[in-house]
């Protein structure tokens, strides 16, 4: 009996090693200044980012300092040259995160990005358009990245359980923002009509700025109804004003109840994703939260002599 020739296999592939498609892989040199800058779990990143939040406190005091007339008329020479070399160190900042990280046009996008450029703009923009270095205070911003130096891990989580709740909630703050808006529309125009310019309210935004004065409790007094049915729907709407308050605090404050039951702490790190630069990664993770690339190896002073579980 003839037997048939067995079917040829495709020979097995070769899988070889290769870059990732998108950015140049983080090593040597890269890699290195990448944990200084960005990553504050060791020493060395402590040490860089207490440094530049002391340079961003004291470049925003030489900004003050010199929108004072009075000082700024005895001492413009050293202002001005101390608002260059403030210029210059954030500058060399900035070309060093473009420099280690993968995606320097992402990081450029970003919201930290943003402000890095902003933080460096207006000094060289001055030569050509003289005072806009008032811009400068947009270093302030900065000044986020306190968290991340003190290690203030509680306050972090936190934060995020803040921030979860504000986003759970967003549907039932928006609806009640739209109610108070057409209560301010309608109580606005009412006193419009009741009080008229005669006393103040020219018209129907006039009158809906004085409605949100009184409805938040504010209440500057530079417009006053003088009328006694305008004081009575003045008076309605302070004691709204009360609900106004207390409505959003407790629709916060339950979402973040019913996320709490079932919370549980964690370690906050600084360690960050090379491909979006997502930040907070646990110290076992090997995944980054929001883009999925593999993380690389966690350095901290902490964990020194131990292997991470995270590593590559």
């Amino acid at each position: 009996m003839r037997t048939r020739d067995p079917v040829p296999r495709p020979p097995a592939p070769v899988y070889t090693r290769t870059a990732p498609q998108l950015g140049k892989p983080l090593e040597g040199w890269r890699l290195a200044l990448y944990t200084v800058i960005f990553e504050a779990d060791t020493r060395a990143g402590r040490l860089f980012d207490q440094a530049v939040i002391a340079l961003i406190v004291l470049s925003v005091a030489v900004a003050i300092l010199d929108s004072t007339q009075s000082l700024s008329a005895r001492l413009d020479p050293a202002l001005y040259v101390a608002e260059w070399v403030f210029t210059l160190l954030f500058t060399a900042e900035y070309l060093a995160r473009l420099i280690c990280v993968r995606h320097p046009w992402r990081y450029a996008r970003s919201f930290f990005g943003v402000i890095d450029l902003l933080s460096i703009l207006p000094t060289y923009a001055a030569v050509l358009l003289p005072g806009a270095h008032v811009l400068i205070d947009v270093r302030v911003l900065r000044l986020l990245r306190v968290f991340r130096i003190f290690r203030l891990t509680a306050y972090v989580a936190e934060f995020t359980a803040l921030a979860q709740a504000l986003a759970a909630s967003y549907r039932k703050i928006a609806v009640f923002l739209s109610f108070v808006l057409m209560l301010i529309l309608v109580f606005g125009s009412l006193m419009y009509v009741v009080e008229g310019p005669e006393n103040g309210y020219t018209s129907i935004p006039v009158a809906m700025y004085w409605a949100v004065t009184t409805v938040t409790t504010v209440g500057f007094g530079d417009i006053t109804p003088k009328t006694e049915l305008g004081r009575l729907i003045a008076s309605v709407m302070m004691l709204l004003g009360w609900g106004v308050l207390a409505v959003p605090t407790g629709i916060v404050t339950a979402e973040m109840t019913a996320q709490r039951r079932g919370w549980q702490p964690h370690t906050v790190t600084t360690r960050s994703c090379h491909a979006c630069l997502t930040e907070g990664h646990l110290p076992e993770a090997n995944f980054c939260r929001n883009c999925g690339a593999r993380l690389p190896e966690w350095r901290s002073d902490a964990a020194a002599g131990s292997p991470s579980d995270g590593a590559r």
